[in-house]
């Protein structure tokens, strides 16, 4: 099934602020609700910014904005879930097993988690649930934010923008493909430096 090409025909009859509203909601229960994993957030993007470019009375700027916004406070209320409630309740019954898993997630978000958190965004059902495994492991708040913004503008706003500039510029298309190469690329070099120089 063509995700896209259904969320265009859903979208279109919808009024602005209606459908401002509803790719909103859905970005930010994908990316803030665990059981919003389901959602494909990649083609509701696109299709939203094909809608936008089609329609004279949207405004991309307020769309991406929006779009940016849920993203963004999603996967920080993600993060402080894990570390606020995931953590404690992982400690409260300590085992062999889980003390080494709990190690093993601090080790891995102290030197990859930066990279981690925006590839992860290219990812369907793994953005939903990086940032509390990220609170879990004690991730340090100020690099999960850095990370975190970068994610939702170029996941959020990127793709986006190439839905819409896509409706005029069909090679742009391609771009939000090129964005995720860089970011996972990008996380697996990262990864393989530090584990590197860790031999």
């Amino acid at each position: 099934m063509n995700f896209a090409a259904t969320f265009q025909d859903q979208f279109s009859p919808l009024a602005p602020f209606a459908l401002y509203l509803l790719v909103w909601v859905l970005v930010f229960i994908e990316t803030g609700v665990l059981i919003g994993f389901w959602l494909p957030g990649d083609s509701l993007l696109f299709s939203a910014g094909l809608v936008a470019a089609s329609r004279d009375d949207m405004n991309l700027a307020i769309l991406v904005t929006g779009i940016f916004l849920a993203a963004f406070v999603g996967d920080q209320i993600g993060y402080v879930f894990g570390r606020k409630y995931g953590r404690p309740y992982l400690e409260r019954k300590p085992s062999e097993r889980r003390t080494k898993m709990i190690a093993r997630t601090e080790e891995f978000y102290l030197k990859n988690g930066w990279w981690a958190v925006v590839a992860s965004r290219f990812f369907p059902w793994i953005r939903t649930f990086i940032p509390p495994i990220a609170g879990i492991g004690k991730m340090p708040y100020y690099k999960f934010l850095s990370a975190n913004s970068v994610g939702a503008l170029a996941w959020g706003v990127g793709i986006t923008s190439a839905g819409y500039y896509s409706a005029t510029i069909p090679l742009v298309k391609s771009s939000s493909y090129a964005l995720a190469a860089f970011f996972i690329g990008g996380s697996i070099i990262s990864v393989l430096w530090n584990r590197f120089r860790s031999n």
